[in-house]
């Protein structure tokens, strides 16, 4: 993927996150392969209970999530200097908190922004996912904004992944400098 040449981006770990169907996975794939970082896709580090029960149309709570946060926040203190690039839903602020505490050095976070409507048809149009599409209330339930915290990435999902991406990268560059 060739972009226009632009800034450094924030060096160090950076979590793609937002509810799902938002593009976690396709915009941090993109990240990464730009920022020569490697990915992780959140959604891998998940207990095989999670998924069964997000198959099954179940909510997680947060009794279900820490493990898994906990996964996550290992793989971002493993990380070298350079940083690593992890998807996570990280709905609410002591999720994010706890993976900034993990991490043990600033944390980016790019935060993927839709309408419900958007969020929706994404969400119908990925067959074979195990996330359901009625899940996706719950999850804007649960969300809490995180556009208020420091190290934060808002980027608007409408456009075409590339918009998004290069969004993202030039909202990444403008974090250097700023106190974690």
């Amino acid at each position: 993927m060739s972009m226009a040449a632009s800034p450094p981006a924030f060096n160090g770990p950076i979590v793609v996150m937002g509810v799902s169907g938002c593009g976690k996975s396709s915009i941090g794939e993109r990240l990464a392969a730009h920022l020569g970082l490697p990915y992780v896709e959140g959604d891998s580090l998940h207990p095989p209970a999670n998924i069964a029960k997000m198959s099954a149309g179940i909510p997680l709570d947060d009794d279900d999530r820490w493990p898994w946060l906990a996964m996550i926040g290992k793989r971002l203190a493993e990380a070298d200097e350079a940083g690593i690039v992890i998807s996570c839903s990280a709905l609410k602020r002591i999720y994010r908190d706890r993976l900034r505490q993990a991490a043990g050095h600033p944390l980016a976070f790019v935060y993927l922004k839709g309408s419900r409507d958007i969020l929706l048809q994404r969400m119908t149009a990925r067959p074979g996912h195990f996330f359901k599409a009625s899940l996706l209330d719950s999850q804007l339930a649960t969300l809490e904004s995180p556009e208020d915290e420091r190290l934060v990435v808002t980027v608007d999902i409408a456009p075409s992944p590339e918009v998004i991406t290069a969004a993202a990268l030039e909202g990444l560059a403008a974090l250097n400098g700023v106190e974690p």
